[in-house]
């Protein structure tokens, strides 16, 4: 009999994690080069090195987070054992990160793309992904690597394209001027991408483990420090090279909050779309050049517009692992027939939506990016830097602790410095503190309804206890059986009658999905699941005494459970249902079928009962 719940297999791998990451890091360099031209002008570049330097020492430290915290080093999941309060507090900052994200990814992509009212078309993208997000959790590990690829070979070329010009850039890079207190609040400005690194702190929980290293004491250093070490360098260098090379550009002039090229006004928010014109045009021709900027629009449109979908997801993810700490209502674990919280879905689809129609403005969503996503990296590094019990080396802790003060100051001069960006971080505190508080209050009183006179109901027997049903072992002459079932039907009446056919135990697999999951799940047993009790008391009795096991498993990845549980029970073969979905709605929300077969060991058969 095995009753035990799984956790998602640990199956991302360097190039993946990494793309999580880039997704997120690479696309600054999108837009923060116009940004620090705007503020700064031909000092730009001291900004723009500034940022590299910093996004290196966050990087850095995330590489020790993510090796102490094998098993998620988001701020939520790492400072919830020190303080509560503080870890909700991290959390808020980082929801505010994440809707933030997906309105300037999404305004981005398409002031590259260079349609008209950008800010329209950014809405309505939000909304389509949103829509997708309905139907299931995404992928976004191998999509953002899909994207990812592209986008990087264009950065290179356009970087090889920029060296010949670096002569010219340097003649041209002016001193920063107007004092500390001006050039610090240049800086704070242009801080932006940063919280990609939470989205991999949270990702190692499903990281390979390094070899050796085992699910009771797991360590995947192997995995997460290649990953951030490959990426903070590309993020680094090419954007600290593109940043300099920008000053080469002829004739560029801030007009307010925007710079003007010679021809072209307005090029702050697609910089790198007009440096590809000038410098491969300069080289190549005026068409190459044209297509060059083409190409660097669509790339870097895709790769934004997978951020914006990162963004959503991680939305609800964090959404519904509040609420199933009760630290936010229980609508936002209410799952549809996919697996999808229906109410997690609208709220990070509409936030985001409106957010990008009402600031509409690259420079006044990257003011509101920064405060979240600075609060959030601050209070996990804070957090993890002062944590005595955390095995941190000496030099490690200190350059924690520094990192976290530089933030923190950060964080203090967006709150001064920026009205729009305290207003907005303050808001979605207080939303969030209001919201925990009506949570604590549902589930208080729902505990204490009592329901007068009423007689309990007896617990169904266990599985293995009826007299009726003692399993004659003596008839089992070969190895088990799996079937996966989603319900009572054809597929489980079909897999009984084939194990007592064959003279084999069959194991009775069904997975609870959810969309991401919490410290509790772990211990989830199936006679606390309604459904998993149904299927399990049915294929029992089916059976007439013939060995049939119940085995139950919580996880976020129902196909690479199956297939993890398959091979650790050494099953013969797997028997699955037909998939009912057809069209448009298997191919959005994919075909688990073909996850399994193309995961499953040769040495197990799979049988598909249509």
């Amino acid at each position: 009999m095995i009753a035990s719940s799984t956790k998602r297999p640990r199956n991302l791998d360097v190039p993946r994690s990494a793309a999580i990451l880039y997704g997120d890091w690479g696309t600054s360099k999108a837009y923060v080069v116009g940004l620090a031209f705007a503020v700064a002008g031909y000092a730009s570049f001291w900004l723009i090195a500034a940022m590299c330097l910093l996004t290196a020492l966050v990087g850095v430290n995330y590489m020790a987070i993510c090796k102490h915290y094998p098993d998620g080093g988001g701020v939520y999941a790492s400072v919830r054992h020190r303080s509560v309060m503080i870890s909700i507090v991290g959390a808020f900052l980082l929801i505010a990160d994440y809707i933030v994200t997906a309105a300037i990814s999404a305004l981005s992509a398409f002031q590259y793309i260079g349609v008209p009212y950008p800010e329209i078309w950014a809405a309505g993208a939000i909304v389509f992904i949103g829509g997708l997000n309905f139907f299931g959790p995404r992928h976004t590990g191998g999509l953002a690597f899909l994207v990812s690829i592209p986008t990087v070979i264009v950065v290179v070329l356009l970087g090889a394209f920029c060296l010949p010009h670096i002569g010219t850039a340097i003649h041209n890079l002016h001193p920063l001027e107007g004092g500390f207190a001006k050039n610090w609040s240049g800086f704070v400005g242009v801080v932006l991408a940063l919280s990609g690194v939470e989205a991999i702190a949270n990702a190692t929980g499903v990281m390979k483990l390094n070899p050796g290293s085992t699910d009771d004491k797991p360590c995947v250093s192997k995995t997460s420090t290649p990953a951030l070490l490959w990426v903070m360098l590309e993020v680094c260098l090419f954007t600290a090279l593109l940043g300099l090379a920008m000053h080469a550009l002829p004739g560029l002039q801030i007009n307010k909050d925007d710079v003007d090229a010679p021809g072209n006004p307005g090029v702050r928010d697609y910089m790198l779309k007009y440096m590809a014109e000038v410098f491969v045009g300069g080289s190549l021709g005026a068409t190459i050049g044209h297509l060059a900027g083409v190409a660097v629009s669509i790339v870097f449109g895709f790769l934004l517009l997978s951020a914006v979908n990162t963004a959503i997801v991680d939305l609800i993810a964090i959404s519904f692992l509040m609420s199933r700490d009760r630290e936010l209502p229980s609508q936002f674990q209410t799952l549809n027939r996919f697996g999808v919280p229906n109410f997690g879905v609208i709220v990070a689809t509409a936030i985001p939506a409106f957010l990008v129609l009402l600031v509409k403005d690259m420079a006044g969503l990257a003011d509101l990016y920064a405060v979240g996503v600075v609060g959030a990296i601050a209070t996990n590094l804070g957090a993890s830097s002062t944590d005595s019990k955390l095995g941190l080396a000496k030099w490690e802790r200190n350059l924690m602790f520094c990192t976290f003060l530089v933030m923190l100051a950060i964080e203090v001069s967006l709150f001064v410095d920026k009205p729009a960006a305290r207003v907005f971080a303050t808001t979605v505190l207080l939303i969030g503190l209001i919201l925990r508080g009506l949570a604590g209050e549902w589930a208080q009183n729902k505990s204490a309804v009592v329901t007068p006179a009423s007689t309990p109901a007896a617990p169904p027997p266990q599985l293995g206890q009826e007299s009726a049903m003692v399993f004659d072992m003596d008839a089992i002459t070969g190895p088990p059986m799996v079937c996966a079932a989603r319900g009572v039907g054809k597929t489980l009446d079909f897999a009984v009658e084939e194990a007592r056919a064959t003279h084999r135990p069959l194991y009775v697999l069904f997975v609870r999905t959810l969309p991401v999951l919490s410290a509790s799940d772990h211990q989830k047993k199936w006679q606390d699941d309604e459904d998993a009790c149904k299927i399990f008391y049915y294929a029992k009795s089916k059976a007439q005494g013939h060995p049939v096991l119940p085995c139950y498993a919580v996880s976020d990845s129902p196909a690479d459970t199956i297939v993890d549980i398959s091979a650790t029970l050494g099953a013969a073969y797997l028997i699955l249902g037909a998939p009912e979905r057809k069209g448009l709605l298997n191919l959005l929300r994919g075909n688990i079928i073909r996850q399994i077969s193309d995961n499953l060991p040769e040495d197990i058969r799979l049988l598909i009962y249509a």
